[in-house]
């Protein structure tokens, strides 16, 4: 490819205002605002997100998801063409699948954001990627090597030593070209071949060293079938199809920082002509547009402490069933997140907060959980459950009566009350009753007071236990002058929730923890990262009792249970008549405590 700086550039719109441009300053936006001043891609930011269909997007994902597509839609909210492509980065079918394709595209979608036109596959270049391979052939800059892939590492050198060329590096351009057509057409086994860039077998950057850009796989492609025989790398495919789809920023994560003189290597090696025809091709840009050269830029990939971000671990974790699969709540996939119930605003809030660098840091994962605690405390409508039943009789309460109390959806928003029956049986939680208090307990006793949330203050007057000196019941009175207030000269300062006994909802509830014990699950003290896991990540209570509104609860409805936590439909497994929840987040940061 000829200098790119000696094109001529397009004129920025008159309404693009770089001041203007929306989202957290850091230096890609930098980078990009000096771009546009300069006129450098005509008043264009299109960028790309380009996952492997290789497993679930989790939240390290997350990060890149927000980078690429809310940059191109902050610029093009600004008056620049802000855009930003789906591509699927499927070069490797022996490991993809359709369903990750469909997980990726709904977990996107489900985070509140969209791609530019239709979705992409690099599977849809392997024409034009084949025939740029055969151009490099037919340029010297690129043969048809037969080592094997021990014999490869051995001559490939170290980072300490220089490559050396390999035997078949001096093959005639005639030569390569008749062996990558019968690779092709399917005549060698897989590992026979390989096709190698000719580069500097010395160079002091291992990736330069010839590296290989095409290899044999006879395998079926989700999306292409039994039609190719050898499928392109990634570091050849990526920067072509980048060209291809006339990306003006390449986003990716520091560790392909390394490669990032062979992507500019493969492009500047591909005549200009060649490139633009295929770009006019494929509808990306007209033959009379000047073409830029798309540039790789690198940002700090995210690590969070408890947790793995590798999506060949996580694979593992499904494979052997420690977890019930890629949407288990306790995964760090978005699926996970999301049916755990995090909301796309507290993840974007999130990414916003952690920023955009270029060193590597762990982030604490209290702040994705405070990010989520934050937006369901404002948002989340409030009801009680009761997670260890105790029953609760009122003695003196009028037979056959029933109130309905009105209780505000939420304490500080005005979004409405739900109705909560009160009647002479109810349940509260076994927690909140000791026969014999421990020092500032201010619950239940007996002979104590104790207010039930949004309705009487109640005062237990007999414990009932059965043969084995279980408490099964409390003989409780209630004070008709109290709803809603304590009299004058009355303290009572101990608030526990409760539901009706007749009308109360059966759910089962499950209580998530961290799924790692330690905060590097990777850290070499470990024979292996499960020897980490914690076995207490999921405890299930079943028999637990809700308030009658929550018989209404749809997929993913979101509650504070008050005093217990914030908690969430299940998406799953919770049907008409069969209620299950899932515990978010705690109401406080409880692991600050034991951690500290």
């Amino acid at each position: 490819m000829t200098d790119a700086s000696k094109t001529d550039h397009a004129e920025i719109p008159a309404n693009a205002d770089k001041s203007d441009s929306k989202g957290p300053s850091n230096f890609i936006r930098h980078l990009v605002d000096q771009d546009l001043a300069a006129g450098k891609h005509g008043g264009r930011v299109q960028t790309r997100f380009p996952p492997e269909p290789n497993g679930f997007l989790h939240i390290g994902h997350a990060k890149s998801i927000c980078l690429n597509f809310g940059l191109a839609q902050s610029y093009s909210d600004a008056g620049y063409t802000g855009a930003c492509n789906l591509r699927f980065d499927d070069t490797n079918p022996e490991k993809e699948s359709q369903e990750y394709i469909d997980a990726i595209r709904e977990d996107i979608r489900w985070l509140g954001f969209n791609w530019q036109g239709d979705i992409r596959y690099t599977s849809s270049y392997f024409q034009h990627l084949y025939d740029f391979a055969v151009e490099l052939i037919r340029l010297g800059k690129a043969y048809v090597c037969s080592l094997t892939p021990d014999q490869a590492r051995e001559y490939r050198g170290t980072l300490t030593e220089p490559g050396r060329d390999s035997p078949f590096r001096s093959r005639t351009i005639e030569e390569n070209l008749d062996l990558f057509t019968r690779m092709q057409a399917g005549e060698f086994d897989n590992g026979a071949h390989s096709l190698r860039a000719k580069i500097d077998m010395a160079s002091p950057n291992i990736n330069m060293r010839d590296p290989v850009i095409y290899r044999i796989r006879s395998i079926n492609h989700h999306q292409t079938g039994e039609t190719w025989k050898v499928y392109p790398m990634y570091d050849y495919a990526h920067c072509i199809s980048d060209a291809l789809e006339h990306v003006t920023h390449s986003l990716c994560t520091l560790e392909f920082e390394d490669h990032r003189p062979l992507y500019d290597w493969i492009l500047q090696n591909l005549p200009d002509e060649s490139l633009n025809a295929a770009c006019v091709a494929l509808g990306n840009k007209t033959a009379e547009s000047a073409y830029v050269m798309p540039q790789q830029t690198e940002f700090a990939r995210l690590n969070i402490n408890y947790t793995v971000m590798s999506k060949r671990k996580l694979k593992e974790l499904v494979e052997l069933g420690l977890v019930s699969g890629w949407d288990d709540p306790r995964m760090p996939t978005l699926s996970g997140l999301r049916r755990r119930g995090f909301t796309p605003h507290s993840i974007r809030h999130f990414c916003d907060m952690i920023g955009m660098s270029r060193s590597e840091s762990i982030v604490d994962v209290g702040m994705l959980e405070s990010s989520i605690r934050d937006d369901l405390d404002s948002n989340a409508p409030r009801a009680m459950c009761v997670l260890r039943p105790l029953k609760v009789t009122l003695s003196n309460y009028p037979a056959g009566k029933q109130e309905l109390l009105q209780l505000p959806k939420h304490p500080k928003k005005d979004i409405g009350h739900r109705e909560l029956p009160f009647a002479a049986e109810l349940f509260i939680d076994r927690s909140d009753f000791e026969e014999v208090p421990p020092p500032g307990f201010k619950r239940l006793t007996t002979g104590s007071e104790v207010r039930l949330r949004g309705a009487y203050v109640i005062r237990c007057d007999e414990v009932i236990k059965d043969d084995a000196g279980e408490v099964i019941e409390l003989r409780c009175s209630y004070d008709d002058q109290t709803l809603g207030q304590n009299p004058v000269g009355r303290k009572v300062k101990g608030v526990i929730h409760w539901v009706p006994a007749a009308t109360a909802v059966a759910a089962e509830v499950r209580i998530y923890d961290r799924l790692f014990l330690n905060a590097n699950p990777d850290d070499r003290a470990f024979d292996d990262f499960k020897d980490s896991l914690n076995p207490d990540s999921l405890q299930v209570l079943t028999g637990c009792l809700a308030e009658p509104s929550l018989a209404l609860a749809a997929a993913e409805d979101s509650f504070q249970f008050e005093r217990e936590g914030y908690f969430c439909v299940d998406r799953i497994d919770s049907e008409p008549g069969k209620l299950v929840v899932n515990r978010t987040v705690s109401l406080r940061d409880s692991w600050a405590k034991i951690s500290g």
